[in-house]
């Protein structure tokens, strides 16, 4: 079977890999090079086909490995890796590369409840001495003089936002965001579907289809398609003979023709699938398990009461009352009186950002906050605020507001989360020093 390799994935790590290994004066190459995209888009696989076409062998790394009971760890292990792979290069002569899946689900910090550990700083402080020094990785405890190989470092990931900033600076990453065009997505599917004598002109009516599918829903409904046969097979033997039947039977492993793979029944099959994706995304039944965490009480108003309440959960009683109570002195004071049966009119928010809170929210996403200082502005090094856990417009925009007041003379920006992906997907400042 041929694999489809996108030019553009190809030309961007030849070129990295290649001037890596080149003695260029005077020029400072960075030695990662960070893949990222949306999840399923196929770009762990372009990596191993490029790696296939080139010759090189690769050393891997995953997200889990990231972490430890044992602090320092994965960071011995970052370093054992890499100089494995320096010794490939020495003994092979060959081209090898360090490999590290899904770095940001190892190493990122997607918003306040994410356990930020020793070993996560560890593993971002050893990656950012091995880029600024690629031929002196040493292991704890021993020094070796002797200079080593560099060795590329590819890294993938969905959202490169949640990792250190620092780690990922010019200097150090070389960024490539991975989004097949309507042709590369064509070229990966006719690949899934070579064997199975579908033309061109059909591969691009799948993909016409389902145009917001990732690659790998389509590698997904060529397996829905056994689907029967398989079925059929367990119904045939009987469901108590199975086991014995495909786990080192003595016939053989069973033997399936092959199923119809028509443009109509992929499509199909598709369909259903889709209705599924639906399904999943509808149903939201972690927000009705988790109502009574986020369930505030309104009835709550004076200091007795509120002593009654876990100190974590102060703070969004106190935000719900500011956007729920109408005679409430902070909002009196910025003269934007209100009931609660109005949607908030904010002085210090502008209409455009509450009306995309509300978009967001709307379309089930969460909204979080983020604050910096001026140096740590310039560095893009952002902390995060207290997260906003209600679904409601009115009182998302009162938290960010009682949020611009405790964070008075800083930048801050609110943060759209998709909390199904884990990942951001906006990102606006709704405040600056001395404006």
């Amino acid at each position: 079977m041929t694999y489809y390799i996108s030019p553009r994935f190809l030309d961007k790590l030849a070129v990295h890999i290649t001037k890596n290994f080149l003695d260029l004066p005077g020029v400072r190459v960075p030695l990662i090079l960070g893949v990222h995209g949306r999840k399923g888009e196929g770009k762990s696989f372009q990596c191993e086909l490029v790696f296939e076409r080139m010759g090189i062998e690769a050393v891997h790394m995953s997200a889990g490995e990231l972490e430890s009971p044992d602090a320092g760890d994965p960071g011995r292990l970052i370093r054992l890796r890499y100089r494995e792979a320096a010794d490939l290069i020495k003994v092979r002569g060959k081209m090898c590369v360090l490999m590290i899946n899904d770095l940001d689900a190892g190493a990122g910090r997607f918003d306040q409840g994410t356990q930020y550990t020793v070993n996560t700083q560890l593993v971002n402080g050893t990656l950012m001495n091995i880029a600024d020094k690629p031929t002196d990785v040493q292991l704890p405890g021993s020094y070796d003089s002797t200079p080593l190989p560099r060795v590329p470092i590819i890294v993938t990931g969905n959202d490169f936002a949640t990792l250190y900033a620092p780690l990922i600076r010019d200097g150090r990453m070389e960024k490539f965001h991975w989004e097949p065009d309507r042709d590369d997505k064509i070229g990966i599917v006719g690949g899934i579907f070579e064997p199975d004598g579908l033309s061109r002109s059909q591969i691009e009516q799948l993909v016409d289809r389902f145009p917001d599918q990732a690659i790998d829903f389509f590698g997904a409904v060529r397996s829905r398609i056994y689907d029967e046969q398989i079925r059929s097979f367990i119904h045939d033997i009987g469901i108590n003979r199975v086991s014995t039947r495909v786990v080192n039977s003595a016939e053989g492993p069973p033997v399936f023709k092959k199923p119809d793979f028509t443009l109509s029944r992929l499509i199909e099959f598709g369909n259903l699938m889709v209705q599924e994706q639906q399904r999943v995304q509808n149903s939201r039944l972690v927000e009705e398990y988790n109502t009574s965490r986020r369930s505030v009480t309104p009835e709550v108003r004076d200091v007795t009461q509120m002593s009654s309440i876990p100190p974590e959960n102060r703070k969004t009683v106190v935000r719900n009352e500011l956007a729920n109570e109408p005679s409430h002195p902070h909002e009196s004071d910025r003269g934007n009186g209100h009931s609660s049966n109005t949607q908030v009119n904010s002085a210090r928010i502008s209409p455009q950002v509450q009306q995309q809170i509300r978009d967001l929210l709307a379309q089930g996403y969460r909204i979080g906050i983020e604050h910096a200082n001026a140096r740590r502005f310039r560095s893009q090094s952002w902390q995060s605020g207290d997260p906003i856990q209600t679904t409601n417009a009115s009182e998302a925009i009162a938290a960010l507001e009682a949020s611009l007041s405790e964070h008075n003379g800083e930048y801050v920006r609110f943060i759209g989360i998709d909390p199904k992906a884990k990942r951001r997907v906006a990102e606006t400042i709704i405040q600056r020093p001395n404006s």
